[in-house]
């Protein structure tokens, strides 16, 4: 039997890192599930896994699986009721997002925000792409940063193509492993290039007949830092589903929500149309985020369509 790191999943393929700095691909044996979720990846990037190999052999066959302290889930993009693992084991995730082409909307960073927290993974907003914002971007730039930082989420600003930022961004990764995520496009293969250029990630324009980004990184895969860590590159993602959240505790994930629902009458109280709700009120008195109130009434009656085309 032996042990090692997952340090990248090919559909029915990983690689698994030995203690001893060997690479073993690897298929699984059996079924692997989190409290009964199908999952489409039962091996993550992250997993620490037990093998069997036999002497002479250069594949094993995965048997086990170690538990997880954590990772960062969302619904599979073509199964409703499946889920698939983004990565896991991890100190922390940076969500790369971009208020130009693409266009990262709130609640998509919202939604991440809240499969974050639902599983104590801190995260980190970078703003990427500044080289191309215009004079409202910028203003949005600073209100969005106000907002999230406010309920403490730290924000940075990077252009990759003109390289400010980027040492914020490496002292953020040294000694960690970090999962970087976002919208396809938003620049997370050109940021591991210029923090690794070994790695030589693909990347590719942005699609101009929709400004949306193209995928360039087809699977997961963690990256070895020199100063100590590993990043972890995943696929570009254009919606992030929640799974195994009920409606009932999604205000617990919203850190000001929940911080000032204990003063509500009720206690079953939903923030959303109760009386009496001292959510209500502090989003009124400019306490809490109109923006992220919003999103949170999207979330909580799966009604988000209409959000897209707000100016958010």
């Amino acid at each position: 039997m032996y042990e090692g790191l997952v340090i990248k999943t090919t559909g029915s393929w990983h690689s698994v890192k030995t203690n001893s700095g060997q690479i073993i691909s690897c298929t699984i044996k059996g079924r692997f599930r989190i409290k009964g979720i199908r999952l489409t990846n039962p091996v993550a990037v992250g997993d620490i896994v037990e093998f069997i190999k036999d002497d002479g052999q250069e594949k094993g066959v995965i048997v086990k699986i170690h538990p997880r302290k954590n990772y960062i889930i969302r619904k599979s993009i073509n199964l409703a009721r499946e889920a698939h693992i983004l990565a896991a084991n991890i100190d922390q995730a940076l969500l790369m997002v971009s208020l130009r082409e693409p266009t990262t909307f709130s609640m998509f960073i919202d939604r991440f925000l809240v499969s974050a927290e639902a599983y104590k993974i801190p995260v980190v907003l970078i703003f990427n792409k500044t080289d191309i914002y215009q004079k409202e971007d910028f203003k949005t730039l600073e209100e969005w940063k106000g907002i999230y930082e406010a309920v403490g989420y730290p924000c940075y600003d990077t252009s990759v193509l003109q390289s400010k930022g980027i040492d914020n961004v490496s002292q953020l990764l040294s000694g960690k492993i970090s999962v970087i995520s976002g919208n396809s496009g938003v620049g997370k293969s050109s940021l591991i290039n210029t923090l690794l250029p070994e790695a030589i990630l693909k990347t590719a324009e942005i699609s101009s007949s929709h400004l949306t980004g193209k995928h360039t990184t087809t699977y997961p895969e963690m990256l070895l830092l020199e100063a100590g860590g590993y990043i972890i590159d995943t696929p570009g993602i254009r919606g992030f589903g929640i799974i195994d959240i009920g409606k009932e505790e999604l205000y617990h994930f919203f850190p000001e929500i929940f911080e000032v629902s204990s003063n509500c009458k009720y206690h079953n109280c939903t923030h959303s149309h109760e009386p009496d709700c001292a959510v209500a009120v502090a989003v009124e008195e400019g306490k809490i985020s109109f923006m992220r109130y919003n999103n949170y009434l999207a979330m909580l009656t799966d009604d988000d369509d209409k959000y897209r085309k707000t100016p958010w």
